[in-house]
């Protein structure tokens, strides 16, 4: 029985595409917050200070060279806020609710991103080259609220992720078979 959201006939294709699109790149991103959470960042913390520096220096300056994040990072929250769009006018509200939801939580990963992340990054890119550092404190500084931001990214990511497949789910019951 379908009670929250209404099938006004089959589905579109940009409606699959962006609900698609969205899910894959959301599901992208939160997998990567779960690496660093794992593995990435407690395998850092058993190093010492200036591995820790350099290591977090050269992956920040990957990713902020990487077209390919910064599109998957924007496009994730574009789709996703898309799909709500779309799906909102087409009538499934269901769909709707749980694609805006997902978008919502995704945007919180922005946020976070973007006033505690890197500005952390780029503290830590300011203090120059590891091989030349005396002074670690930094890293203190850095590394608990940089994870802690990183854990509360993963599982906003994550929430947005299940919200993604809810609306697929709901989606799919929408449109039915093809």
């Amino acid at each position: 029985m379908q009670t929250n959201t209404i099938a006004v006939g089959g589905g579109s294709r940009m409606a699959t595409v962006l609900l698609t699109v969205s899910t894959v790149l959301v599901g992208l991103m939160a997998g990567l917050f779960f690496a660093f959470d794992v593995s990435v960042m407690p395998g850092l913390a058993r190093g010492d200070e200036r591995t820790y520096v350099t290591a977090m220096q050269n992956m920040n300056a990957v990713i902020d060279g990487s077209g390919l994040f910064g599109t998957v990072f924007v496009v994730a929250l574009l789709a996703a806020f898309a799909s709500a769009a779309v799906e909102l006018r087409r009538g499934r509200r269901g769909v709707a609710v749980w694609a805006g939801a997902a978008a919502v939580l995704y945007l919180a990963v922005l946020v976070i991103t973007f006033t505690v992340n890197i500005p952390l990054n780029n503290e830590l890119a300011d203090a120059g080259d590891a091989a030349r550092l005396t002074d670690f404190s930094i890293v203190d500084r850095f590394e608990g609220t940089w994870v802690a931001a990183n854990i509360v990214r993963t599982v906003s990511s994550t929430a947005a992720l299940i919200a993604l497949v809810r609306a697929l789910v709901l989606y799919g019951r929408a449109t039915g078979p093809r």
